[in-house]
């Protein structure tokens, strides 16, 4: 650069050459860019190619992700998910399965804190989101993947190393986005397998809801908490979170916003679930949407709430 600044420096005895063009210069210039682009991307187009090529042998498993929770489906013994839609989602259906798919009755739905996987065998991670945009992320398993609400992403990786790892968020999602994590449980497979016997399938699911009735009334209560995913905001063990914590909630006096203070009973927990925002407890802030609960749902959640 140097020598060409001086060589062709301006020089007033001099003229420079006019020539408005150079097709020779233009067609070889042409040729060596595009050489050299291909020669630049093709690698990392193998690469990338191999990377989302999922092998025949992986396993499937359905991570979703909804305002502050993740939950997970695996395939039942026949190997295939059932189908899903999200005019299936309800109170006792969060995963939104179709209940006429016969493929979907032996899928084993898990609405807990922990995904367990095997070691060994390469796993085929679908995504799905209910709401917003999420983002699956393991930081060990150097592999991340936006959730998008109305369409289905996936990655695949194989673990290789027991241990227990956090399931993080990676996407701003809302005011509880720090709190949305649950855990990556890698074992061997016998542990894994027995692990994979204690869960729910979609068929137990609705027995449980046929059989409600001489089912345990603060059960039912913790199995809405889960699948609503209140406990991304409220803990229950008294850890600070988005909202106030439910450890002994029932007859507790609350500080309001406005200063005032109310006591915990029923027909507080009732407002509180459909009108989040009529009465705010100080500190917190007015972030929780209203929940349009059945008279069942709601007396089975404000049970829970009552025995913790």
């Amino acid at each position: 650069m140097a020598y060409c600044v001086y060589r062709y420096r301006y020089r007033k005895d001099r003229r420079a050459a006019y020539e408005p063009e150079n097709k020779r210069l233009e067609w070889w210039l042409t040729v060596f860019t595009t050489v050299g682009v291909i020669a630049m991307l093709a690698p990392g187009l193998f690469v990338w190619a191999k990377y989302v090529e999922v092998p025949e042998n992986a396993r499937l498993v359905e991570a979703v992700g909804q305002q502050w929770k993740w939950s997970y489906r695996y395939p039942g013994t026949d190997g295939i998910l059932g189908t899903v839609d999200i005019r299936h989602v309800d109170t006792n259906n969060p995963f939104g399965m179709n209940p006429d798919d016969p493929n979907g009755q032996d899928d084993v739905l898990v609405s807990g804190q922990e995904i367990h996987l095997p070691l060994g065998s390469p796993v085929k991670m679908l995504l799905r989101s209910k709401d917003v945009l999420h983002d699956f992320y393991v930081p060990q398993i150097r592999a991340k993947m936006d959730l998008v609400p109305g369409m289905i992403t996936y990655f695949w990786f194989t673990p290789t190393r027991a241990g227990r790892y956090d399931v993080l968020c990676a996407e701003l999602c809302g005011s509880g986005h720090y709190n949305m994590r649950s855990y990556m449980v890698l074992e061997e497979e016998s542990a894994f397998n027995a692990w994979l016997e204690t869960q729910p399938t979609f068929a137990d699911t609705q027995v449980v809801k046929v059989a409600s009735a001489s089912g345990s009334l603060v059960e039912q209560g913790q199995q809405v908490a889960e699948s609503q995913g209140c406990i991304g905001c409220h803990s229950i063990d008294g850890s600070p979170g988005v909202g106030p914590t439910w450890q002994g909630l029932a007859g507790r006096t609350e500080t309001l916003s406005d200063g005032s203070t109310v006591v915990v009973d029923d027909d507080y927990l009732m407002e509180s679930i459909s009108l989040p925002n009529a009465t705010i407890v100080a500190g917190y802030p007015p972030i929780m949407p209203p929940y349009q609960l059945d008279e069942a749902t709601m007396a089975a959640l404000i049970a829970y709430l009552n025995s913790l």
